[in-house]
């Protein structure tokens, strides 16, 4: 099934097609909505010509960071994403040869490795490598054994983050978990 995040067909289809496309929209959702946080490498391709991390890897940092600004911006805070984008590219053609799905594929690895893995990757902490392997297990069928459990909470079945995501009512219900935990944080 095609992978429904953004509101947008084209852009959803990159991400569906490029692995690279999914794990840089996963860098950039912090702070933004899901949905734009998603939309984010398909407006990078568009104004780049390409969305190879070697090319993203390769370009004048301050160029990056102009073509995050353009209007619609990126991000909200387009200068230190460009760079989380291209310390990220950078490592995905460092550490993987520039083969982004490697990190879920190259020698058979089991989910705690996936995530050991996503976790090493620059802007990767705990909650978003576990938000990523379950995205990658309900979504992309990831079948390395033990990712649900490796995944944590996201990879049970429910509405907890984008991995949950394959239409406007699932969007909505995630929001209102978020909305949830927020309100139960913040009552701590």
């Amino acid at each position: 099934m095609p992978l429904t995040i953004t509101g947008d067909a084209e852009a959803d289809a990159l991400l569906d097609q490029s692995p690279f496309a999914l794990l840089t929209g996963m860098l950039l959702d912090q702070q933004i909505p899901m949905e734009t946080a998603f939309a984010g490498p398909a407006k990078l391709r568009d104004r780049l010509g390409s969305l190879e991390p070697a090319t993203i890897a390769a370009l004048d940092p301050e160029k990056l960071a102009e073509v995050m600004k353009q209007t619609p911006a990126v991000h909200r805070f387009p200068g230190s994403m460009a760079a989380r984008v291209q310390a990220l590219a950078a490592a995905i053609v460092g550490d993987w040869g520039g083969d982004t799905a490697a990190i879920w594929t190259r020698g058979d690895p089991d989910g705690a490795e996936v995530l050991r893995r996503l976790k090493a990757l620059p802007g990767f902490g705990e909650q978003k490598a576990k938000i990523f392997l379950a995205l990658l297990g309900k979504q992309k069928g990831l079948t390395a054994p033990g990712w649900q459990q490796a995944a944590g909470d996201y990879g049970s079945e429910g509405y907890r983050s984008v991995a949950d995501i394959v239409d406007a009512d699932s969007l909505a219900r995630v929001r209102e978990h978020k909305r949830a935990m927020k309100a139960a944080a913040k009552g701590k």
